[in-house]
């Protein structure tokens, strides 16, 4: 039940923030029709003195709506993509969309990034540009983790999208979402809201995301698309939102911090190179607490250790439970996994375990995962 590479989605029922469903915008259906069940689905001026100065000022223009300039510097680095596949039978043979999506420019040279289920099981993968042009599109490679995907395409010249820095968000700032809600119909619709909430844990189909919450209306379709702030960056990719007669308005994106890392590693690699800290554990729960007995209430519990791994060389011990990683506070796996994520290959990274009732300080140095 427990694993070092913890995913995401989780289809069981648990006690978490989220009751309601969970499901993630894709367009899985012909003109992007949303399942009804657990689908994966977003001159220079002086600043005054001890004031830190801002590479990307808020976008404004007199009276009129920041979201106009932000619609028109980011919705030409928003592509369509339509995911085919061949049909063929004894009378004819054709080619037809299984679902669509939303695409980010990452680069100039043609790499985009979007969700990893917008290319689920694509056989052709055409991409349609700003202009109404559309041009095949091959996948450089995806994270089932993360649920991102790279695809690029033979076009130079891009307008490549100003990627922003999700840690800095704060709640109830402005945000934009620009995708293709229900396909080329709808192609670049802009809607806007405000951040609602940082750090949320959606659980779909066991797996796991950490993500930006915003009431900026998503729709089937705009998986892969662009959430932008008010200075015209994208700081996450359209992803899930949650679906509840009950419920209005909770739409969900990967922060641009996560996806930075994972889209460097695929277009290097063909695949998410990651760092690995060695354990296999899970969440500090009432029934673990109880039946190891142990000290703390938070924190990562360590079931066991493969054979020299990271964790086991620094002298972490089956039984352990993390509570600190790089000198912050651990609550539990997700966290663990969000960390690592953003760390290198070769760090040395202090953590704090609770081994008994004493706590002890290990430093691990990070090794490269291994091959699944």
């Amino acid at each position: 039940m427990f694993n070092d590479d913890y995913e995401f989605y989780n289809t069981k029922r648990r006690p978490s923030l989220f009751s309601y469903m969970a499901v993630a915008l894709i367009g899985a259906l012909i003109g992007g029709i949303i399942t009804s069940y657990f689908s994966p689905l977003i001159g220079r001026n002086p600043l005054p003195e001890n004031k830190p100065r801002q590479s990307s000022p808020p976008i404004a223009s007199g009276a009129d709506s920041p979201v106009i300039e932000i619609a028109e510097k980011v919705g030409p680095t928003v592509v369509g993509i339509s995911n085919r596949v061949n049909i063929d039978t004894s009378f004819f043979h054709r080619n037809v969309e299984k679902g669509s999506g939303s695409g980010v420019v990452y680069s100039t040279d043609g790499y985009i990034v979007t969700n990893k289920h917008v290319i689920e099981g694509t056989e052709n993968i055409v991409v349609t540009l700003p202009n109404g042009k559309k041009i095949p599109g091959k996948i450089v490679g995806a994270d089932e983790r993360t649920d991102l995907a790279v695809i690029k395409v033979d076009q130079k010249g891009l307008k490549a999208a100003d990627f922003g820095d999700s840690d800095k968000v704060r709640v109830g700032e402005l945000a934009v979402a620009i995708g293709n809600p229900l396909g080329e119909q709808f192609a670049s619709t802009v809607t806007a809201g405000v951040i609602s909430a940082l750090n949320r844990t959606v659980d779909v189909e066991e797996r796991r995301f950490r993500l930006l919450q915003t009431d900026a209306a998503i729709s089937p379709g705009n998986s892969g698309g662009a959430l932008v702030n008010s200075r015209g960056q994208v700081i996450g990719i359209n992803s899930v939102k949650i679906v509840d007669v009950n419920v209005e308005g909770l739409n969900f994106a990967i922060p641009a911090n996560t996806v930075k890392p994972i889209v460097e590693s695929i277009i290097k690699n063909g695949k998410v190179v990651r760092p690995w800290l060695g354990i296999l554990g899970g969440d500090v729960d009432p029934v673990v607490i109880q039946q190891f007995k142990l000290a703390t209430d938070q924190g990562v519990f360590v079931s066991e250790l493969p054979d020299n791994s990271p964790a086991a060389k620094a002298g972490v011990q089956k039984g352990d439970v993390i509570v600190a990683f790089d000198g912050k506070e651990l609550k539990d796996f997700g966290e663990l996994i969000a960390r690592l994520d953003k760390k290198k290959i070769g760090d040395k990274v202090e953590i704090v375990v609770v081994r008994g009732k004493e706590e002890k300080k290990l430093t691990v140095t990070l090794e490269q995962m291994p091959e699944q």
